[in-house]
C-alpha cells in the first residue's frame, strides 16, 4: 500500500529532522591495534610475553588515501566512537531520505513535476 504525497513529505521534513540532530559526524572505524615492537630487547619479544597493545587506531579514506589517527587518550576514543557512529546514522538516514523522496517523485503528477523543475 503506497502512501500519500501528504505522508511522504511528513516522514521527510522528520527525516532532515533527525540529520540536522546529529551532531558532530566522521567516516571511518575504529579498531584496536596490537603488535611487538622494534626494539628486539623489549619484554614482547619474549617468549610467553604479550604484545604491545590495544592501541586504538580511527581508520578513513582522505582523498582516495587511508589516514589513521590514534588517541592519546580514552576520553579521545570514546568521542571519536560516538562521531562514527552518529556518521553511520547519517548514512541510514540518507538512504531513508533518498527513498521517500523517489515514492515522492513517483506519485507528483506530471504538470506538477514540470513546475517545480527550475527554468
Amino acid at each position: 500500500m503506497s502512501q500519500s504525497l501528504a505522508a511522504l513529505e511528513r516522514q521527510r521534513s522528520a527525516v532532515l529532522s533527525e540529520i540536522i540532530d546529529l551532531g558532530d559526524f566522521r567516516s571511518g572505524s575504529i579498531s584496536a591495534i596490537s603488535g611487538r615492537c622494534g626494539k628486539p630487547d623489549c619484554r614482547c619479544h619474549q617468549p610467553g610475553q604479550p604484545a604491545h597493545g590495544p592501541n586504538f587506531r580511527l581508520t578513513r579514506k582522505v582523498n582516495g588515501k587511508t589516514v589513521s589517527e590514534t588517541f592519546a587518550a580514552p576520553a579521545q576514543r570514546r568521542k571519536a566512537q560516538r562521531e562514527v557512529d552518529n556518521f553511520q546514522r547519517f548514512r541510514e538516514l540518507s538512504r531513508q531520505l533518498l527513498d521517500v523522496n523517489v515514492q515522492s517523485c513517483q506519485l507528483r503528477d506530471v504538470e506538477k513535476r514540470d513546475e517545480l523543475l527550475p527554468r
